[in-house]
């Protein structure tokens, strides 16, 4: 059944945009049949949705499920998948195994990236499918993926890239189409909430979700929980600091019941992929913020 909810709404897309999203819509009809890498996120939801507008049930969304994976994350992937009407399976992965990703290299994510991508690739083969596609666009191009490499040794294709179509623009498209994930926040795994060379392990990944949950339940959009041994390094926007030094309380219980002893606000506010490199903000404890 091709999709019925996505429906263009009233703002219309810029002439090159268009064009692009012609060009997405023709790579997925010249594919014949599709796996879609998809998380949940705006980049492979775009991706899944305009495969099945073209494709239907030759159309596959396979969720990768794992430790590193928050398990909200993945209950709002499938919530899409049911709302659009995309047949999705869960693909369980277990890189955590592999001693090279639990070591927790500066190339960590190409192990992880390999062992979904060996796993979707089984899948691929058992069932005859066509191709393997994720969600990468050129914005990514610039930046540091080894992951976007393991794809690339598996065949993986990336028709957003493909196709020309940067970060931006695939929110543009998103919300042209209706997905109402058009302007959700980057989420990357959990285990880039910790530092290189710092084992990762399911135990310590579950920790750092239950503190994250805090932050979810309180409503925050966009964070971060930076682990650092018995130290948890909150990162928000800073224009959320004053909600979070009226929640204050509540974030110090939740996060202390998650396990850590100590929890801090970093005053250089959300920084995607901060832990890639060295950072010089400023962290100050929540639980000893002064105020009226």
């Amino acid at each position: 059944m091709i999709l019925q909810t996505i429906a263009p709404i009233e703002s219309a897309l810029e002439a090159e945009t268009g064009e692009k999203l012609d060009r997405l819509r023709a790579i997925m009809r010249d594919a014949g049949s599709v796996l879609v890498a998809y998380s949940g996120g705006v980049d492979s939801a775009l991706v899944m949705a305009v495969a099945h507008e073209q494709l239907g049930e030759d159309a596959l969304a396979c969720i990768g499920v794992s430790p590193s994976y928050p398990a909200r994350e993945m209950r709002d992937a499938v919530k899409l998948a049911e709302l659009l009407g995309v047949p999705y399976r869960l693909v369980n992965t277990e890189e955590y195994l592999d001693p090279n990703y639990a070591a927790n290299p500066n190339n960590r994510c190409y192990f992880c990236k390999s062992e979904l991508h060996n796993r979707l690739k089984e899948l691929l083969l058992a069932d005859d499918w066509g191709v393997v596609m994720d969600g990468a666009n050129t914005s990514d191009l610039g930046d540091h993926r080894p992951g976007m490499t393991a794809a690339r040794e598996r065949d993986v294709r990336s028709p957003l890239i493909e196709a020309g179509i940067s970060k931006p623009e695939v929110r543009a498209i998103a919300q042209h189409l209706g997905l109402p994930v058009w302007d959700k926040p980057a989420m990357a795994c959990l285990s880039s909430r910790v530092p290189h060379g710092t084992a990762i392990t399911p135990e310590l990944l579950r920790q750092i979700e239950a503190a994250e949950d805090v932050l979810v339940d309180l409503g925050f959009p966009q964070f971060r929980v930076r682990h650092h041994n018995e130290i948890a390094r909150i990162e928000i926007p800073a224009e959320e600091f004053p909600k979070a030094f009226q929640h204050h309380q509540q974030i110090v219980a939740g996060v202390k019941a998650a396990g850590y002893r100590f929890v801090t606000l970093d005053l250089a506010g959300f920084k995607s992929g901060s832990l890639n490199g060295a950072t010089n903000g400023t962290v100050i404890p929540l639980m000893e913020v002064v105020r009226e």
